[in-house]
């Protein structure tokens, strides 16, 4: 490692060490201040240059830095990209599970003989006795803290490991600390100084201000079709996808990638080398996008980012802040989509109980906040840096979907003021619930229990529901009119201004929330492997020359047209256009089977059809669907090859047999081949199968059973009896 002399300037270390000229924003005064034996508090945005605050002290300083650090994946990025700066692959390690004990042997070799500058430690490792007792031979620069969020029990990541961080530096040695993250706000900065005992730190906050970030926030309809048609418009980006669970991120990857999509999944339940393979692939722009659960991009220094999306609506506002502000670090376009339905909330809130009351309530009211944005018409970038105590004043950001999409405002002094005289009613000690039951006259058992139903603020507001208040909250909270009592999370307060308003009210303006309804998302675990419904009318000239080539077919292969495609496959056919043989059995009726010995000319007319018309085809907007054979099909199927019952496979299922019929019917139309004459033969009698075969293969001009019953005649032939020969006639003729 070159040795820098040590009279030289910072910034010729920072060029020596780095190869940059000159710091950004307030890097320089918090390394001096950690050069100076400080204890230090950063809060910076996301890409603002938090690791160099401690990488460059570390280098500098007698000693070695210890680096805790939440996630194994994280430590091992910042140790690679140190290795890049510095000739002396020993200038830092990392010290975790990962190791084996001949790694860890070298790593405590180097750090004992003054190699290593940084060393990475979870508090996990760090609490271990064997490490401890290791470290105490070691002189220590000084402590930094990376994503020091996770210490406080109201942070969006908290680890119950971090809060022990305190006790182990106090056995370890007295050393200066830097705690350092991208997402804190108030309350949660003021736990994280207490619990590690630095309240006298000097803090450093940045502008939470990401200028260059686009925020907008979609209903939950569609989403994966949405999602697939946005990530389309933006060829070769990168983007990441987030998701709360990860049975939906497998899902969502597989389904961005059937539609062409190079995306691939990151999970904490996946293989450990997978996922790292996965993570490297994503960095090296080998796939444009990754699915994930939050775990991801911790500290991951990708700077061209252009889309962060979160399929479900995250937990806190400080989880969705950072994630979003993995996107565009190079200062360049930066797309934040979140989609919303009132759904993913009440999931969320479920997932809470059984967790102890001090958690559910927590994570209650992070939740509400984040409920809080996303139902919001106010400017989406006010909204967050006004939750991390920051004020912006602009009128219009002019880059959030609320502000390039105004909503009609009107005059809301008097509800203000409605709102104002009942937090001051209930002597500032409810949450944002409780005081809009007393203003809508809601008579839970709280407010029976302090008697709040007997002030005269009870039910002054029923009249609006509780979007319309919590909407009113938040314009106070804007204006600084009401707040929140820190140590008491959700207390609302009134301030000095909100008390000045009661005196003298002025024009205020506000407008309504966004409306999202509880039905507005589709199940899309129930609807894997089916076809997107389509709601554009039938194009009658392709239509038109669709029938024709069909009675061309038809007498050249000397079948019945229905045999071939019947009516309403040639119908979907004239709505979604298909131009593949893969396109072609998501059309109505029509599986691989017929697809691939029908379907060859139908596309290649429609594709002529296309082009010259120069068509926008619905088919490019339909999102193809991972395959999904309900259990019922593929027993069906199973059971008909090993000869079984009928009546017995339906009971199996628990279907009636005309149930059982239909399902054998919907496999037969699309295209696989069943063999029911053992059932056939045992079941109608050999004549009358003979007439109704007969009848399907010479006179009937479509499958219609209603016209099959009236030239065969009812008295003789029941429908159940015409139904399973036309199921043989159509198997074995058509596919």
């Amino acid at each position: 490692m070159e040795v820098i002399d040590s009279k030289a300037s910072l910034n010729e270390c920072l060029k020596a060490y780095f190869g940059f000229n000159t710091f950004i924003g307030s890097q320089e005064d918090i390394i001096n201040n950690v050069l100076s034996g400080n204890d230090t508090f950063v809060l910076m945005p996301t890409g603002g240059g938090k690791s160099l605050c401690y990488q460059l002290p570390a280098l500098i300083m007698e000693g070695t830095a210890i680096i805790i650090s939440p996630l194994i994946a994280l430590m091992k990025n910042q140790v690679d990209n140190m290795r890049g700066f510095v000739e002396e692959n020993g200038v830092a390690h990392f010290l975790n599970s990962s190791l084996n004990k001949a790694a860890i042997l070298q790593v405590k070799e180097d750090v004992l003989n003054g190699k290593t500058k940084m060393l990475y430690v979870a508090p996990e490792s760090l609490t271990k006795e064997e490490n401890v007792e290791f470290l105490k031979q070691v002189k220590i620069s000084f402590y930094a803290i990376d994503e020091a969020h996770c210490i406080s029990e109201w942070g969006h990541d908290f680890r119950p490991e971090y809060r022990r961080i305190r006790s182990i530096v106090n056995e370890l040695g007295e050393a200066p600390i830097i705690a350092l993250t991208a997402t804190a706000t108030p309350k949660v900065q003021h736990d994280i100084q207490k619990n590690l005992g630095m309240p006298e730190a000097t803090v450093f906050k940045s502008s939470f201000n990401r200028s260059n970030l686009y925020y907008e926030v979609r209903p939950k309809r569609d989403a994966a079709k949405d999602i697939i048609k946005y990530i389309r418009q933006r060829p070769g980006k990168s983007g990441i996808i987030y998701c709360l669970s990860r049975k939906k991120v497998e899902e969502l990857a597989q389904i961005l990638s059937i539609n062409g999509i190079k995306a691939l999944p990151y999970h904490a339940g996946m293989d450990s080398a997978l996922r790292s393979a996965n993570q490297d692939k994503f960095l090296m722009e080998e796939v444009d996008v990754i699915v994930a659960t939050i775990a991801f991009g911790m500290g991951i220094d990708k700077p061209d980012v252009r889309f962060v999306i979160h399929y479900d609506i995250p937990k806190s506002l400080e989880g969705y802040y950072q994630e979003t502000g993995r996107a565009g670090r190079d200062h360049g376009e930066g797309q934040c989509i979140a989609f919303y339905s009132s759904k993913d909330a009440q999931k969320l809130e479920k997932f809470m109980q059984g967790k102890p009351l001090v958690e559910q309530e927590i994570g209650r009211q992070l939740l509400l906040e984040t409920v809080s944005y996303a139902e919001s018409t106010m400017c989406r970038r006010r909204l967050l840096l006004h939750y991390f105590g920051e004020e912006h004043n602009v009128e219009n950001c002019g880059s959030c979907d609320n502000c390039l999409n105004p909503h009609v405002q009107f005059e809301g002094k008097d509800f203000v003021v409605q709102l104002l005289e009942t937090v001051r009613a209930v002597r500032e000690k409810c949450k944002s619930d409780y005081v809009i039951d007393v203003l809508r006259g809601e008579n839970t058992s709280v407010v029976k229990l302090y008697h709040y139903n007997e002030l005269d603020v009870f039910g002054t507001g029923a009249d609006k529901d509780d979007h319309f208040w919590n909407a009113v909250i938040r314009q106070c909270f804007i204006n600084s009119l009401l707040t929140r009592d820190i140590e008491q999370y959700g207390i609302l307060m009134l301030t000095d201004e909100g008390r000045a308003f009661l005196e003298h009210p002025h024009t205020i303006m506000l407008s309504e929330n966004r409306a999202f309804c509880d039905g507005d998302e589709e199940d899309e675990d129930d609807c894997m492997g089916q076809p997107m419904k389509q709601t554009c009318g039938i194009d009658d000239e392709l239509y038109s020359m669709l029938k024709g080539l069909l009675t061309e077919t038809s007498k050249k292969l000397e079948k019945p047209p229905f045999v071939i495609f019947p009516e309403p496959s040639l119908q979907d056919m004239a709505i979604q256009y298909p131009v593949t043989l893969e396109e072609l059995q998501n059309c109505q009726g029509v599986g691989a089977g017929k697809a691939q010995k029908f379907g060859r000319p139908f596309v290649d007319l429609i594709r002529r059809y296309v082009e010259e018309k120069g068509i926008d085809r619905p088919q490019d907007l339909v999102v193809k669907s991972v395959v999904n054979k309900s259990a019922n099909k593929v027993y069906i199927i199973k059971g008909i090859d090993r000869k079984m019952d009928l009546h017995d496979i339906a009971a199996a299922k628990k279907l009636n047999f005309n149930e059982l019929i239909s399902e054998i019917e919907t496999i037969v139309s699309s295209g696989t081949k069943l063999n029911v004459d053992y059932y056939i033969n045992q079941a109608i009698d050999d004549d009358k199968c003979a007439d109704i075969w007969d009848y399907f293969a010479e006179q009937a001009t479509s499958d219609s059973i209603e016209d099959a019953m009236s030239i065969l005649g009812s008295d003789d032939y029941t429908e159940e009896d015409v139904r399973l020969v036309r199921i043989r006639f159509l198997s074995e003729q058509g596919n």
